[in-house]
């Protein structure tokens, strides 16, 4: 028997009721163009007063690092926890990741400077409308030309035009990925393989310019947290390493810089029963009218079949009652979901039918989408632990 069959369905959530990511004042997207405004790159915009201009500007975005995992892990991230406050000399303050709250579209995000219905990166996996199939936007498969599918410049070069020395320094594994390429491209790429190199190489690149910007990336943390979640050992171990390799770089910041420690998503543990996970492999009434199911467990895009529209949300919301805001694709541009508006390329994109978890709960697939629906930790939706990462700031 299906998971949907043996429910009471309770009223939907009303998609106004979702908590809007704080696109042009507090978002993800809005904290490069605030430093390069402050370093006068032109074209940019310092939409975050009150982070104060910086001639060197280093972002340190950890894969997987919500407000909330800091806030809950004292003992283990001691000093990213005192970073929360105002003390060592900086300020912290929560930014919204944007929807959905995953790595692809947060990083276009940061990159870029623009919210995902500009950049166009809306999802873990959106239907390309040119094909009718789906494309993974973190892997890049199938493969698209990166150039028409993102054609906005990035801020980095920006900055580059402007005369400010800018470098990103991560894996040598992310080097010429087309994610890279649309979303981070600008000024010099340095590849190194351990944290430690990477803080030391960011704090040499940030002394390399009167005017630096520069950016670095840790990805082992967001690992951690899908395969063991955020309540682990595993997961607490990394965190450990992360808060050091921070402290590191602080400990190493040139003159007249600011570091800004940052994350793409937080991550929320979802338990392994069918309460928490419907699997919409094995639910008719899920599968009823829908030609491909995009996104992630907790932030679905569904394509449904031509004609079908209509009764594919009323199904959705029907079934999936309050622990999911269910939105037509117009209701959620509409809520401002994706931003203040949406490219014409971007918007068959876009799901027909947008699913965003409230509860603890995931819309796995578990024939088609074996390893994801297997992970522990996930994230996309819009709940605190999920949309809100840090903005950690220490001067020099």
């Amino acid at each position: 028997m299906s998971q949907s069959a043996t429910w009471d369905h309770p009223e939907p959530l009303a998609v106004e009721s979702a908590p809007v990511p704080e696109y042009g004042s507090g978002s993800l997207a809005d904290l490069l163009p605030t430093l390069a405004a402050g370093m006068g790159v032109p074209g940019t915009t310092a939409a975050i007063p009150e982070l104060t201009a910086a001639d060197r500007n280093c972002v340190f975005l950890i894969d997987g690092l919500g407000w909330e995992q800091i806030k809950d892990h004292a003992d283990e991230a001691p000093y990213l926890h005192a970073l929360l406050g105002s003390s060592r000399g900086g300020t912290g303050r929560p930014l919204t990741a944007g929807y959905p709250a995953t790595t692809a579209t947060s990083l276009a995000s940061v990159g870029t400077g623009l919210p995902p219905g500009a950049h166009g990166l809306p999802g873990y996996t959106v239907r390309n409308p040119a094909t009718g199939a789906l494309m993974n936007q973190l892997r890049w498969q199938p493969w698209t030309e990166p150039k028409s599918w993102q054609p906005y410049p990035t801020i980095f070069q920006l900055a580059q035009d402007a005369g400010v020395h800018a470098a990103q320094v991560s894996s040598p594994t992310f080097q010429n990925t087309p994610l890279t390429k649309v979303a981070l491209s600008g000024g010099t790429f340095h590849g190194r393989l351990t944290g430690e190199e990477r803080m030391d190489l960011a704090a040499e690149q940030l002394a390399a310019g009167d005017r630096s910007l520069v950016y670095t990336y840790y990805a082992e943390l967001d690992g951690a947290g899908h395969r063991y979640g955020v309540a682990s050992d595993t997961w607490r171990g990394q965190l450990m390493y992360v808060d050091r390799l921070v402290q590191r770089l602080a400990d190493q910041l040139p003159p007249r810089s600011a570091l800004y420690v940052t994350a793409d998503h937080g991550m929320i543990d979802v338990p392994f029963d069918e309460d928490h996970r419907i699997d919409f492999d094995a639910d008719w009434e899920l599968r009823a009218g829908v030609a491909l199911l995009g996104g992630e467990g907790r932030a679905r895009h569904v394509y449904a079949v031509r004609g079908a529209e209509n009764d594919v949300l009323t199904c959705w919301r029907e079934v999936l009652g309050e622990q999911f805001w269910v939105a037509s694709r117009d209701e959620a541009i509409g809520a401002g979901w994706f931003g203040p508006k949406i490219d014409e390329r971007v918007y068959d994109r876009l799901g027909d039918v947008i699913a965003a978890a409230r509860d603890d709960v995931l819309i796995i697939a578990s024939e088609r989408e074996p390893k994801e629906s297997a992970m522990v930790g996930n994230h996309g939706s819009m709940t605190p632990a999920e949309q809100l990462v840090p903005l950690l700031e220490v001067r020099s």
